[in-house]
Parts: structure tokens; C-alpha cells; sequence
């Protein structure tokens, strides 16, 4: 009996009906604390820096990097050099201990890159570029290089590629800035494989974004709330869609830009209609939705920071990023983990929910290897 039932329990596991024990140990503050990426300030960190303590005591699944701080106008963030880099990174894990950090990096190239080569990284170009051109091996060797530097320092996530489609080139945010590879679905398709292809060889994790679509936008959720309902057009989920069936998508970042024709009453990265629906329900994803900087001012000035949240996880979105950069909040990591807790709590956002986004966060990490058991037999020298 005792050996039939061990065999029962083995199946069950490989068929996924038993969770990892990580998972059904974890608490429910656990459980929230790896939902919340934050930024921070400081080129180093020790265990008296106040990351540590959003680290250590809050368990907070990742952090973002930045070279510029826009709060201050000053390019002392986190970026100086690639050594200083390097050990930031290795004390940022060390502070972890066996819970993983996401460490994640804008590095799309050209105009949105924190590794510029005046740190002493090597240069790159842009997303636009890339496309204009239309060279798949120009594309797939830059994105290799990219690849190779994020993974050598320890970066285990880019928040790249931009999907977006250039149909409006005067977009504040996106098209203005040379980050659409195209407005034609099929050449943005094509470029985006080969850097999701190119990041998967050094086991470096990519995010492509914005979903359902930024690139019609004529202004700058960084600015205010934006509204695309008489520019967006249906064919700006095609490069999500594609991509998500091959090669497949790590993660999906959120746009926070209104449609009143997909949700009448929420932006996408607050709106149900458009994550769980649109995304999760039509489209089949059920892997890692990231939320865009909640800090921006199409929420932060539109919405209240429990409300926000509320929306937000309800929707769908597994992580939500704090920048701590347009503004800083030293600590927003610690509120938030308590306004979750107070909505789970009060009934507004179920358990099962947060579980559901803890186990997609702890399945995707699951993945990451260490720096010594990684294949290099691609890499550049």
C-alpha cells in the first residue's frame, strides 16, 4: 500500500498537481514580496543600504537598474563601469541568499540603453535601426553581444524587445525615440525572434512590450494618461501574438494607455477586460505579465496607490514595477507588500490570485542558471 501510494504521489507530481514545496511553504507575505520589482539609488550596496532591508526582510523578487536618476538630473543611479557593475550585481544576489533576484535592465539599444559606452560597455543601436536596415544577421549579432554583456555581469533580465508598431513615428515615447523596429507586424516579428533567440543562449530573460500596443499614441504615460482609442488598431497585437507561440515569451510588459473601445473605464495595465481577457483568455498567455513603471503619472496621478494595485493584480499582471526614479519612495516595496496584504485581507484580492502569480514568478526563475553552467559556445569575443 505504502509503495502504491508513493508511486501515486510521483505521478501526481510530474503531472503537476503537486506543488514544489517552496511554493506551498511560502507565506502569503512571501508570496507577495516576489510580485514587486523596485528601483533604487546607490552604485553599491551593503546590508545597512535600504535595498537590503526590501531584499532581506520584504523578499521582493527583483530590482531595476538605472544609469541616469531623473528625480535628481544626475547620472549617479546604479551604473559607473562594468566592474563596479559586476560586483553590484553579485552583492545584490548575495544580499537574496537561495531566492533569486530578478535584475533587470532597460537595454534595447541606441537612445534606451543603461549600458552606454562611456561606462566603458560596448556601444549598440537602436530597435529602428535594426529595422530599417532589415538584416537578420546584423540583428541576431548585436542582440548576441547585448546578450553576452547582461549575462556576464549578472543581469538575468531585459526588459526588451519593444514590439510596438511605428505607426505613429512622432510618438513621444516610442516611435520618436527609435524604438519600433517597424510599422509593418512582420519585419517587428522577425527582429524580435532573433533577440528573444539571442538573450535564450546566454539564459538572459526578455520581456517584450507594451501590451496590447503603444506605438499609435500621439503622448507619454511617463507625462499623464494616454488615450489611444481613435489611433489603436487591432493588427498591434499580431507581434504578441506571434511571438508568443514561437519563440515564446518569458514575459509580456503592460502599457498603461486607455481604450475605450477594449475596457471604457481602466487603463491596460489596470484592466481585466484587456490582461485576463484579451491577453490571457483570447490570446492563451499564461506566463509572467509585468506591469510598466507604476510610478509614471498615467497612474500615479490618476489613481490611488491601494486602488492601483487592487486593479492591477485583479486584472491579471504577476509583477509590478516601482522605478523609483521618476519619483523616489524609499519605501514603496515595505507599503505595498502591506496595502496587498490589507486587500487580501479585506476580501478585494483572493489568495488564490497572489498564488497564481507566485507560482508563474518561481516556475520562470526556476530557469535561470548560474554564470558556471552556462553555454558559451556562442559567445563573442
Amino acid at each position: 500500500m505504502l509503495k502504491g501510494k508513493k508511486y501515486f504521489l510521483v505521478i501526481l507530481f510530474l503531472l503537476g498537481l503537486i506543488l514544489p514545496a517552496q511554493i506551498c511553504a511560502a507565506s502569503l507575505e512571501q508570496m507577495i514580496g516576489q510580485m514587486i520589482m523596485v528601483g533604487f539609488r546607490g552604485d553599491s550596496v551593503d546590508e545597512q543600504s535600504p535595498v537590503a532591508a526590501d531584499i532581506q526582510r520584504h523578499g521582493i523578487g527583483g530590482v531595476i537598474l538605472f544609469d541616469y536618476d531623473f528625480q535628481k538630473g544626475s547620472f549617479e543611479r546604479n551604473i559607473k563601469s562594468p566592474k563596479q557593475l559586476g560586483k553590484l550585481i553579485a552583492d545584490l544576489q548575495e544580499l537574496s541568499g537561495d531566492n533569486t533576484l530578478l535584475i533587470a535592465v532597460d537595454q534595447e539599444g541606441g537612445r534606451v540603453s543603461r549600458l552606454k559606452k562611456s561606462y566603458g560597455f560596448r556601444d549598440s543601436v537602436s530597435q529602428s535601426y535594426l529595422g530599417n536596415i532589415d538584416v537578420i544577421e546584423t540583428t541576431l549579432n548585436y542582440s548576441l553581444r547585448t546578450a553576452q554583456d547582461l549575462s556576464e555581469l549578472g543581469i538575468n533580465l531585459n526588459l526588451a524587445p519593444v514590439v510596438d508598431l511605428n505607426i505613429n513615428p512622432d510618438n513621444p515615447v516610442i516611435g520618436s525615440m527609435d524604438r519600433s523596429f517597424s510599422h509593418d507586424p512582420q519585419v517587428v516579428v522577425r527582429h524580435a525572434w532573433e533577440v528573444i533567440n539571442a538573450h535564450r543562449v546566454f539564459h538572459v530573460l526578455t520581456a517584450i512590450k507594451h501590451f496590447p500596443g503603444h506605438g499609435s499614441s500621439i503622448d507619454d504615460s511617463h507625462l499623464g494618461l494616454v488615450d489611444v482609442t481613435d489611433t489603436w488598431a487591432e493588427t498591434e497585437l499580431l507581434p504578441f501574438m506571434e511571438l508568443m507561440a514561437d519563440p515564446g515569451c518569458d514575459m509580456i510588459m503592460t502599457a498603461h494607455i486607455y481604450n475605450r473601445n477594449l475596457d471604457p473605464h481602466w487603463p491596460a495595465t489596470m484592466s481585466e477586460r484587456i490582461i485576463n481577457g484579451i491577453l490571457r483568455q483570447r490570446l492563451g498567455f499564461d506566463g509572467v505579465v509585468i506591469s510598466d513603471d507604476m510610478q509614471m503619472k498615467a497612474i500615479r496621478e490618476h489613481f490611488s496607490l491601494d486602488l492601483a494595485l487592487e486593479m492591477t493584480i485583479n486584472a491579471g499582471v504577476d509583477m509590478i514595477i516601482f522605478g523609483n526614479n521618476l519619483i523616489y519612495e524609499q519605501d514603496i516595496a515595505a507599503r505595498s507588500i502591506a496595502i496587498i496584504s490589507n486587500l487580501v485581507e479585506e476580501g478585494r484580492v483572493s489568495r488564490e490570485r497572489i498564488r497564481e502569480s507566485y507560482e508563474r514568478i518561481m516556475n520562470l526563475k526556476s530557469g535561470l542558471k548560474p554564470m558556471e553552467q552556462r553555454d558559451c559556445s556562442f559567445c563573442l569575443k
